[in-house]
């Protein structure tokens, strides 16, 4: 039964779209598929050998021999009338085949007088282009030889399975590699600020304790709490806390350096690894964000502005953890005990 003019457009469209699964248009010189020419030259006996992909509006050389160019327009296609067959056309004379007869590169150079082209089809059936062998003289090639150019037609697909089974495995690495990234940023990143959470600042300081008898350089850590936050949450309710919270890190995003570590410890409590810094250094970046706080609402409906009650600690080599943390948290209660929205400095060198 014929096939209908709605039924080939969508045959055609889904012949290219088979191609372009392949990714093989205007790729580079592949040695592999060189070799392939050669050989189908050599067993035709032939001085031309292509294989080519039928595109849309041209037919593109993956490889070529004797030819001299990488593709050609798709109305002056020998190949082209290839697509219909089982396996391979041959073309003994083209001068005596009303289909080429007044073909350009029939009449014209390069004189084309014999073709023959095995199918370049994938599992779905899909006809890709083929594995053509031509010459400038009428001839024909023995059964044999037809044989061998239908095997090296099947070589070419079995190397463009490969090469798409590579991509596609690529392609699935690194979504793989985007999701283990993407977990890995969930798994040490506090939901609700976007801040490093407390286990990813634990990592870090622990890092950074091992490096520093080795590195000598001076480093800080602060604690901070916002003062008064619970009376926030009870007067405006846990959205308001929420939305004080967000804006809160985006102010240390900017008040604090690129290369500072900022997290949420927990609540209303941040903790701020600062590498490198020294205690001068780091009272300035505190101070900076202290200033900024008096001129920003955390809360634009309610104009809600927040202070913060801070311990910070300049560390040296041999700190242990758990002392850091205890002396820590001793000044931030200081802090806010004697008077809040202050930072009270010790150093343990």
């Amino acid at each position: 039964m014929l096939s209908t003019p709605s039924q080939r457009l969508a045959e055609h469209e889904a012949r290219l779209q088979a191609l372009y699964r392949y990714q093989i248009l205007d790729s580079d010189i592949d040695p592999a598929f060189d070799a392939i020419t050669e050989l189908a030259a050599m067993l035709c006996d032939t001085p031309i050998a292509v294989i080519n992909f039928i595109d849309k509006d041209r037919q593109w050389f993956k490889s070529e021999i004797g030819l001299g160019t990488r593709e050609t327009p798709l109305d002056v296609s020998i190949c082209e009338h290839a697509l219909g067959e089982e396996e391979i056309l041959v073309v003994p004379d083209t001068e005596k085949d009303p289909r080429f007869v007044n073909n350009p590169l029939v009449t014209g150079e390069p004189r084309l007088r014999f073709y023959a082209g095995a199918l370049l089809k994938n599992d779905d059936g899909h006809v890709l282009g083929t594995l053509c062998v031509l010459d400038q003289n009428p001839r024909t090639i023995s059964e044999k030889q037809q044989k061998a150019l239908i095997a090296l037609a099947q070589q070419v697909m079995a190397k463009l399975e490969l090469i798409k089974l590579i991509e596609e495995q690529k392609h699935l690495l690194e979504q793989l590699e985007q999701s283990r990234r993407r977990l890995e940023r969930q798994a040490s990143t506090d939901p609700l600020t976007g801040l490093l959470n407390r286990r990813a600042i634990n990592t870090a300081l622990s890092h950074e304790l091992q490096l520093l008898p080795a590195m000598e350089r001076e480093t800080c850590i602060l604690l901070l709490d916002l003062d008064f936050f619970k009376d926030i949450n009870d007067t405006y309710g846990y959205t308001v806390g929420d939305d004080v919270l967000r804006n809160f890190a985006a102010l240390c995003r900017q008040a604090f350096r690129k290369s500072d570590l900022i997290s949420r410890w927990g609540g209303e409590e941040f903790l701020v690894l600062l590498p490198g810094a020294s205690m001068e250094a780091a009272q300035m970046v505190v101070d900076r964000l202290r200033d900024e706080l008096t001129k920003r609402d955390l809360n634009e409906e309610h104009q809600l502005k927040v202070t913060f009650s801070a311990g910070l600690i300049e560390i040296g080599p041999f700190v242990e953890e758990e002392a850091l943390f205890t002396q820590l948290d001793r000044l931030m209660h200081e802090a806010k005990s004697t008077g809040r929205n202050q930072t009270i400095a010790f150093c343990m060198i």
